[in-house]
């Protein structure tokens, strides 16, 4: 193993917790039956490291191998890292039709020929997600396998995720893109979080909506005895109305673990009062922006219990219809206007 698999390893090893490293370990398959049972789970992180260092030098393993066990590592667990999302846009004909080999090839070929020195493995996931790894470098650098980029892409969507991807490296990532998968062009998404689950659940609708209906029914009087029936009748339905126009906003059952939405607002500021303000040329410039362990449940049990008005307002209601969780508000429309963001480490 030369110095770069090492210090590989050792990373790896060092964020990869200890009860789950024997799992992994035997996910990767790379290790003897006799060599895994001669590790000791127990030890210490730098022991455990010392000792697979050891058995890896004597199979002989390289480098492309310690990459294989990080994507491991990280298709398991995806919620260490940053994902930003992408959509591709104006697909041509063929588009339905291309496979996976076709778009190994492709995407290795075209990512090839823009970067002299990279390193591309795709694995293909269980639940039919094509995972790529990318480890850059450039006309003079080898690949930095410490910093890679990861990709998650289900072909035939029209939507990329991605991780651990600078401005710079941007462009080329998603001309390769582009042309494996036959489209035109991609955009950013304006959409993020350390889920990558709840990102992608949101984009492709994968949780269970509810659409508006001008019936909704009313809940049964769980009280018989309450000492006014029509006030207890009263306030079932409007309980009853509330959560129905939750449920549209928001959807019902389990929702997508989004974990916050940000609204930037550029506008004018507007008070008579304060003429120093109201005759700036600038616009007032402010971020708001709204976390939680759960958004979306939050959002929807504040609007079902009464906390929030209902109707809800188009600017809490537009993260699950638009499949957004970043928002510009401007003085151009009634409503917010996305725009797009670049992804950041």
């Amino acid at each position: 193993m030369d110095d770069a698999a090492r210090r590989l390893l050792q990373r790896l090893v060092r964020r990869i917790p200890a009860q789950t490293l024997k799992t992994t370990l035997d996910k990767w398959g790379r290790l003897k039956a006799a060599q895994r049972q001669s590790m000791d789970f127990t030890q210490s992180k730098w022991a455990l490291t010392e000792k697979l260092l050891a058995i890896c030098e004597e199979n002989e393993l390289t480098l492309k191998h310690i990459a294989e066990l990080e994507m491991i590592h990280v298709i398991e667990n995806p919620d260490r890292s940053m994902w930003y999302a992408l959509q591709l846009m104006d697909p041509e004909d063929d588009a339905h039709s291309v496979e996976l080999t076709q778009f190994k090839e492709q995407f290795k070929s075209h990512l090839s020929e823009l970067v002299r020195h990279v390193s591309i493995k795709i694995k293909k996931h269980t639940d039919e997600a094509v995972w790529i790894r990318i480890a850059w470098g450039d006309s003079f650098s080898r690949p930095n396998h410490l910093k890679p980029t990861y990709v998650v892409h289900h072909l035939q969507t029209p939507y990329v995720f991605v991780t651990g991807l600078t401005s710079k490296l941007k462009l080329l990532l998603t001309q390769a893109l582009v042309l494996s998968t036959r489209h035109q062009a991609i955009k950013d998404a304006s959409l993020s979080g350390r889920k990558l689950t709840a990102i992608r659940d949101l984009l492709m609708r994968q949780y269970q909506q509810v659409f508006p209906t001008k019936y909704p029914s009313p809940l049964a009087e769980s009280n018989q005895n309450a000492t006014n029936p029509l006030i207890d009748k009263e306030q079932a339905e409007l309980s009853a109305n509330r959560h129905q126009m939750a449920c549209e906003a928001f959807g019902s059952g389990m929702l997508p673990q989004l974990q916050s939405a940000v609204y930037k607002l550029e506008t004018k500021f507007r008070d008579h009062m304060n003429k120093t303000m109201t005759e700036r040329e600038e616009p007032l410039k402010c971020v708001v922006k709204f976390a939680s362990t759960s958004l979306l449940e939050s959002l929807r049990h504040c609007a079902s219990s009464g906390i929030a008005s209902t109707p809800v307002t188009p600017l809490l209601s537009s993260i699950p219809l638009k499949g957004r969780n970043y928002f510009v508000i401007t003085d151009n429309g009634p409503g917010p206007s996305s725009q797009t963001r670049q992804p950041q480490n």
